[in-house]
């Protein structure tokens, strides 16, 4: 679910449903949760669609699973692959959503 959803929803602007978000709680049988932690953030593919990062860290996550180990993809590789896919991203959000992801860098994912 993205805040966008929410916005077109009650009629409000999506900076205003985000500030709200980000200052609520709700009580779970988790624990306390921030609301805006039920929500992930979004952008739009190359069909002009909204796409959740979480199906784009789901692509990368498989893409660095199935790589060759003993020459793994770098930064600028994975972007380009998920540009084929459709997700036209640059280097700076790949690493970023990789470390989200707790993978390591190539050099660090080489095995011999």
């Amino acid at each position: 679910m993205i805040l966008k959803d929410i916005a077109t929803e009650i009629g409000m602007d999506v900076s205003t449903v985000s500030r709200v978000a980000n200052s609520k709680y709700v009580d779970t049988p988790y624990g306390t949760k921030l609301i805006k932690e039920f929500f992930s953030e979004s952008m739009t593919n190359d069909q002009g669609e909204e796409v959740s990062t979480r199906e784009i860290k789901k692509i990368l996550e498989m893409v660095i699973e199935e790589e060759d180990k003993r020459k793994p993809l770098t930064d600028d590789k994975l972007a380009g692959i998920l540009k084929e896919k459709g997700y036209p991203i640059a280097r700076r959000t790949v690493a970023k959503y990789r470390e989200q992801l707790d993978l390591p860098v190539a050099r660090l994912r080489k095995q011999i």
